[in-house]
C-alpha cells in the first residue's frame, strides 16, 4: 500500500520492487485485494472525517480513468482534512454519492463549476482562476475592462494580505468592480457570438464572465467580508494534484471498486500528511486493524 497508493508505483512495478527487496513477488491481485482490505477497515475513520470537515470547505475534480474510459475523482478538503471519492459520472450525483457538500450549511470555495451553486450552503469564487480567465481575455481578446479588473482585483488582494486594506478601499473597489463588469456587459452585446462546434456559434469569452461575475457577484468578493474564506482555492487544486500525478505515473484503474478504494485510503494518507503523522505507521496501524487516528478536533 505505501509503494502502490502513496508513491503511486504501478502494479507490476510494485511487486517487481517487492521482489527485488524481499526475494517474494506478490501478485497484482494481492496488491489491490489489500487495497479493497484497507479501505475497508477505514470505513469509522471516514465517517469521523466527514463529520469534521467544515466551516469553510475547498471542492475541485478531476479526470480519472477505468479501464482507459473517463471516470471522475472529486475532493472536498480544509487545511487540515481531505475527502476524495471516485465515481463515473460527473455531475450532481457524484456529490449526492460523496455525501458531504449536499447537506453541508457552511461556505464552499470552488471554481464555478455550475453543478455546485445547486449546494444550499454558502459559496466563494476563486479568485485565482477569475484572474487566469482576465488575463486570458486581457491578452488574447483585446478586452481592456477584463485587465483593468484585474489590476484592481489582485491590488486589493495584496492589500488584504498586507493587512492595509481599510473599508474605504474596499469600498472603493467595490464601486469600480461594478463598473468594470458594466464596461465588460457594454464590450461584449448579447448578440455578439463566435462560431463554436460543428458550424454552432456561442457567445463570446467576455459574455460569458462578465455576466457570471455579476451574477455571483457575493460569491467573488466573499473573501473580503469574510475573514475565514480565503481569495483562492489553492488548497482543493493541491489536493487534487496528487491524483494528476497518478494518472501520470501509473495510469487509472481496472474496475470502479478499484477507483473507489484507492480514493478512500488516499484520504486517509492526504489527512496523516496534513497532520504530520507517519504515513508508513498509519499504514501499518491499518493492517494491524488498530487505526491511527488524527485529531478530528484541531
Amino acid at each position: 500500500m505505501y509503494l502502490n497508493a502513496a508513491h503511486f508505483v504501478p502494479l507490476e512495478r510494485t511487486s517487481d520492487i517487492l521482489e527485488a527487496l524481499c526475494g517474494v513477488r506478490p501478485s497484482d491481485g494481492t496488491v489491490v485485494l489489500n487495497l479493497q482490505l484497507a479501505a475497508d477497515r477505514l470505513t469509522d475513520f471516514e465517517t469521523q472525517l466527514k463529520v469534521a470537515l467544515g466551516p469553510v470547505l475547498h471542492a475541485d475534480e478531476t479526470g480519472s480513468k477505468v479501464n482507459g474510459k473517463l471516470q471522475w475523482m472529486h475532493v472536498v478538503s480544509c487545511a487540515q482534512l481531505t475527502t476524495y471519492g471516485h465515481y463515473p459520472k460527473w455531475g450532481f450525483a457524484a456529490l449526492e454519492a460523496m455525501n458531504v457538500l449536499p447537506q453541508f450549511k457552511g461556505v464552499v470555495v470552488h471554481d464555478a463549476w455550475g453543478t455546485y451553486f445547486q449546494l444550499l450552503g454558502q459559496h466563494a469564487l476563486c479568485g485565482a482562476y477569475l484572474l487566469r480567465e482576465l488575463r486570458g481575455l486581457a491578452e488574447h481578446h483585446g478586452q481592456v475592462w477584463a485587465g483593468e479588473l484585474r489590476d484592481a482585483l489582485r491590488a486589493v488582494c495584496h492589500q488584504q494580505k498586507e493587512g492595509t486594506l481599510t473599508p474605504k478601499i474596499t469600498m472603493d473597489f467595490e464601486v469600480s468592480f461594478n463598473a468594470l463588469l458594466q464596461a465588460g456587459l457594454d464590450a461584449n452585446p448579447p448578440a455578439a457570438l463566435v462560431p463554436g462546434r460543428q458550424g454552432r456559434t456561442k457567445q463570446t469569452p467576455g459574455r460569458n464572465l462578465a455576466p457570471r461575475c455579476q451574477q455571483h457577484r457575493l460569491a467573488v468578493l466573499r473573501f473580503l467580508h469574510d475573514e475565514g474564506v480565503p481569495f483562492d482555492n489553492n488548497q482543493a487544486e493541491r489536493d487534487v494534484r496528487p491524483w494528476c500525478v497518478k494518472r501520470k505515473v501509473s495510469g487509472g484503474f481496472r474496475s470502479d471498486e478499484d477507483g473507489q478504494h484507492f480514493a478512500g485510503v488516499r484520504s486517509y494518507i492526504s489527512t496523516l500528511h496534513k497532520h504530520g503523522l507517519n504515513v508508513w505507521h498509519g499504514l501499518v496501524s491499518v493492517f494491524r486493524d488498530d487505526v491511527i487516528l488524527p485529531n478530528f478536533s484541531c
